[in-house]
């Protein structure tokens, strides 16, 4: 199982970590998210796992990824 991280700005509270899950969540072969509000990350891990498409999951949920 491959494991990414990525820094996330943008996120001010509970809600925005529930979209951020979310939107990582639904990328192909992602199997576990954890996000961090006071940490400005998420952590995934999944199968094959490609970062630029979980990090424009992320663009799209209206946040910005560094």
């Amino acid at each position: 199982m491959d494991s990414i991280k990525l820094g996330i700005d943008g996120m001010s509270c509970g809600g925005c970590v529930l979209s951020v899950e979310k939107a990582l969540a639904r990328v192909p072969g992602v199997k576990k998210v954890v996000v961090s509000l006071d940490a400005k990350e998420a952590v995934v891990e999944g199968d094959n796992l490609d970062r630029q498409r979980l990090a424009d999951a992320v663009t799209d949920a209206g946040y910005d990824v560094r």
